[in-house]
């Protein structure tokens, strides 16, 4: 039975290993038939820029897997409006499409979906 799975980041790209945990949860739950999304809120969605150089940063390079999402049948990715303006970022400056919401929106997002990751 497929459930509705939303993970949520929250941390920094730059700070430890939060993206890609939440990307490893993402896939392997999108590898046994859930039907999972994903939402970056608050610095989470740096992760979301195009043209982040990992290796420079010191980082492993989870920016360019974000991009492989679609493959494995995740095609809902979601970015929090509030966040998006703290941090400057408009929709032509991310690496992948995301459908940005407002808090009322990610609210009704998260009821939505049967099982709730935040990592």
């Amino acid at each position: 039975m497929s459930r509705k799975v939303l993970v949520i980041s929250s941390k920094s790209p730059f700070d430890g290993s939060a993206i890609k945990d939440a990307l490893d949860m993402t896939l392997i739950y999108a590898a046994v038939d859930q039907q999972v999304s994903w939402l970056f809120i608050d610095s989470a969605v740096l992760a979301l820029q195009t043209n982040l150089d990992a290796p420079s940063l010191g980082l492993k390079d989870v920016f360019k897997q974000l991009k492989t999402l679609e493959i494995y049948d995740v095609d809902q990715v979601y970015a929090c409006q509030s966040a998006m303006i703290e941090f400057n970022l408009s929709p032509n400056l991310l690496a992948i499409d995301v459908d940005i919401k407002d808090q009322q929106e990610i609210s009704a997002l998260i009821k939505q979906h049967d099982f709730v990751v935040t990592i």
